[in-house]
């Protein structure tokens, strides 16, 4: 950065957002430091925009015109750069503007007789088509990846999502848990292509973990649009890493940001585990602390050394330990099939023969498995024996305070 100017306002101006004086200091410090690019904090209209390069003549980006410029850039795969690009030509609709000379009238018809589009009509019309396509084949993309969610989900496998504020560690620690091998640089949105892996934890389980894009402060409207399918990984997920920069001394913030884009997205209501990354700057142990219902709400740690990635382990199987239902049934005589297989999935504890020929079964058994099997034999629960133990339960992302 050659140099800042700060202005303070009460309203932005109409026509150029600063007001005229911070617009000559402005010049002046272009002259000086021999800038070619001025890039403003503050979102921008199209008319500012185009009125400031006009009087400042050089370029001048906006912050989302900043982001989108620096995705451009870093997306590698198909899918990453259909994305980019869709995002780009929605911010770029709104900038057509009557700025140039060769938006006059071109003539059309047989003979160049009579008035044909105007160059502005040309491009925002290709421009439109060019989207149109975009979006088509980023249906396809979509379909191919709610196939693969719904697949895990008959399956019965966790998806945990792994989201943060950009440059938080989010690819570091996704090759330490998975050993992935994805990209990984100390820059902003090193990842925009997700990536999903499969994570062995305690006790022979597993699950899918997926790394996603890198959240920012007031991420444009263009891009949220445009990954929404790639983000849907964070609102379907049965878990969210939420990863923090602990050596971060605006963490807080950062955490606010990036609860304010899952609720954008529609999964604030996903059930999170807050991860402390980068311990090792801070000269901290690792550490776990638990909520109310004793399970894992934050996890200190250090991606690179690898100290404490044992206890998120542990936190993510605590969490996504499948609830399980204590209860009593009663079955007929002529029902000794649905006993068979009661006894066949394990879940029968103790038994007691009635007098009619029937059976009193006493079940433990998984809860989701539980609606499914009665659901599907037409059967009711006599008695609910206990409730699912406290560290069993998922709480909500709402009751994780402040730590």
């Amino acid at each position: 950065m050659a140099a800042e100017l700060i202005t303070s306002r009460k309203r932005p101006d109409p026509r150029t957002f600063i007001g005229k004086g911070k617009l000559d200091d402005l010049k002046t410090l272009i002259r000086e430091k021999d800038a070619e690019l001025v890039i403003s904090c503050a979102s921008l209209s199209p008319s500012q925009e185009r009125n400031l390069e006009r009087e400042l003549q050089c370029r001048v980006l906006d912050r989302a015109g900043l982001i989108l410029d620096i995705f451009a850039q870093r997306a590698r795969s198909f899918e990453g750069k259909l994305q980019v690009e869709l995002a780009q030509l929605r911010h770029l609709s709104t900038r057509l503007v009557r700025g140039w000379t060769h938006l006059e009238r071109q003539k059309g018809g047989i003979g160049l007789r009579g008035p044909g589009e105007t160059q502005l009509e040309t491009d925002r019309r290709l421009i439109g088509n060019r989207i149109r396509q975009l979006n088509e084949r980023l249906k396809t993309v979509d379909t191919r990846r709610s196939m693969n969610r719904s697949n895990r989900m008959k399956a019965e496998i966790p998806t945990v999502a792994l989201v943060g504020y950009t440059n938080a560690g989010k690819s570091t620690l996704f090759n330490a848990l998975t050993d992935a091998g994805v990209y990984v640089k100390d820059q902003l949105f090193a990842t925009l292509d997700p990536t999903v892996r499969r994570l062995d934890l305690p006790e022979g389980e597993h699950v899918v973990l997926a790394d996603t894009v890198g959240f920012v402060r007031d991420l444009p409207h263009e891009l949220v649009a445009a990954f929404r399918s790639t983000l849907q990984e964070a609102r379907e997920a049965d878990l969210i890493l939420h990863l923090i920069d602990a050596s971060d001394p605006n963490r807080w913030q950062r955490v606010r940001q990036v609860n304010s884009v899952l609720k954008q997205l529609d999964a604030d209501h996903v059930p999170q585990i807050r991860v402390y990354n980068k311990i090792d700057k801070l000269d901290r142990a690792p550490r776990m602390t638990n909520n109310r219902h004793g399970e894992g709400r934050a996890v200190w740690l250090s991606a690179v050394t690898g100290d404490g990635l044992p206890m998120l382990k542990d936190a993510i199987a605590n969490r996504l330990r499948k609830k399980t239902s204590h209860c009593t049934i009663h079955l007929q005589a002529g029902q000794g099939r649905q006993r068979a297989k009661l006894f066949e999935l394990g879940a029968v504890l103790t038994e007691a023969v009635l007098e009619d020929g029937g059976w009193t079964l006493e079940l433990r058994m998984v809860e989701k498995d539980l609606r499914r099997f009665l659901k599907r034999e037409n059967l009711q629960v006599e008695h609910v024996k206990d409730q699912p133990e406290p560290a069993q339960q998922m709480a909500p992302a709402a009751n994780i305070a402040n730590e």
